[in-house]
């Protein structure tokens, strides 16, 4: 059995629960503190550090009775951080004892503010909990350096599924809820960039009775926001093209498609944010104003991916032509300026086939001339 010395996140008993795959009840959990060392938030990062610094203590747990698969788990999770551990001899009310550390390796991170787990509790603690159960799935199959490029990306899927909980209307709908599904999910699946779920699910049919056990598949996604600029001076749409992989895949002739702008919507980011980010990265556009307009499933039959969608008011004199996009997201991004009849028309011809554009064109039709009296 191993002892470790926690002074971070997991400190969080609920994330530590999920990065063991175990509750706690056969440890041994005491307070200790790390003499000569500090604990400060990582500089730009929501996670922390662990220094030295003279006259300082370090607060955190103590965890006896760690399992050999029990390291194994915590070192996969910490290596997404570029963690090692150290032996350190650390106070505790019953004496000092030796305890595995986790230190960052040198030069990999610089300390920020003080650290402050309650804040990062109630910032981050249920999504990355949450996002930690997907994580711990691909322990022992892939390495540190994959685990660094997926995190991220896990965050987001956490964080989607954070959003997902806001209240809906359901002044029509049934009212149901889960507390009319019984939901088990089933080992097998895929991760990646995406991820591929299997489950099996009962559910309350509408005559009150509950189905039968129903095995299924879900694509399991990220929420997304996405942008249609618009100048209302102008009568003006910005679109963009660029190659996509679902009409590559469909064996689609052209798989160069208009859409909006559109990004993913980043852990802790609010959708509003991730437009405006996503309009300078993609047509290097400064909007003036941004109008929400839906909030839609992109295919809610067997997907989770979820659509925030706005207007964004900007002067669009130029730009058409315009080449962008992010190199490091392999992106290749042209910009289209064209008036909203013409668009309309690609519409009707069914140029534009992207079905998120064709819904905001749509919106923006029913909204003209309101938003005409802001030119």
């Amino acid at each position: 059995m191993q002892t470790l010395f926690f002074y971070g996140t997991l400190c969080h008993e609920p994330l530590l629960r999920a990065v063991l795959g175990h509750d706690l009840a056969n440890l041994t959990i005491t307070p200790g503190q790390l003499a000569g060392h500090s604990v400060s938030q990582v500089a730009g990062e929501s996670f922390p550090i662990i220094h030295a610094a003279p006259d300082r203590f370090a607060p955190g747990l103590v965890v006896q009775g760690l399992t050999e698969a029990d390291v194994t788990r915590l070192d996969f999770y910490e290596s997404g951080y570029l963690y090692d551990l150290r032996p350190m001899t650390v106070e505790t009310p019953g004496g000092p004892v030796t305890a595995m550390v986790y230190f960052a390796q040198d030069g990999a991170w610089q300390p920020g503010a003080p650290w402050d787990l309650s804040a990062w509790v109630a910032q981050w603690g249920a999504v990355t909990v949450d996002a930690a159960g997907e994580f711990l799935r691909q322990c022992g199959q892939i390495d540190g350096a994959r685990v660094r490029l997926i995190w991220p990306y896990i965050l987001a899927r956490a964080w989607g599924r954070h959003l997902g909980q806001a209240p809906v209307p359901t002044t029509r709908r049934s009212g149901y809820g889960w507390d009319d599904i019984d939901y088990a999910p089933r080992p097998e699946g895929f991760d990646g960039f995406f991820a591929l779920r299997s489950f099996e699910v009962r559910h309350r049919r509408f005559d009150g009775t509950m189905s039968e056990t129903i095995r299924r598949e879900a694509f399991v996604a990220y929420d997304a926001a996405l942008l249609l600029p618009y100048d209302p001076v102008r009568d003006r749409v910005l679109l963009i093209e660029q190659f996509r992989f679902g009409p590559l895949s469909r064996r689609d002739p052209h798989p160069w498609v208009f859409e909006p702008i559109a990004g993913l919507v980043d852990a802790g980011e609010a959708p509003e944010d991730c437009v405006r980010r996503e309009a300078m990265e993609e047509a290097g556009l400064d909007l003036h104003r941004i109008e929400p307009m839906m909030k839609v499933y992109a295919s809610p039959g067997y997907s989770s991916e979820y659509f925030h969608c706005f207007l964004g008011l900007a002067d669009l004199q130029d730009g058409d032509g315009r080449i962008g996009g992010l190199d490091d997201e392999h992106e290749d991004i042209r910009a289209h300026l064209m008036s909203y009849d013409e668009a309309m028309a690609l519409l009707e011809s069914g140029e534009i086939n992207a079905g998120p554009l064709a819904m905001m064109l749509l919106w923006l039709g029913r909204e003209r001339t309101r938003l005409s009296g802001l030119a």
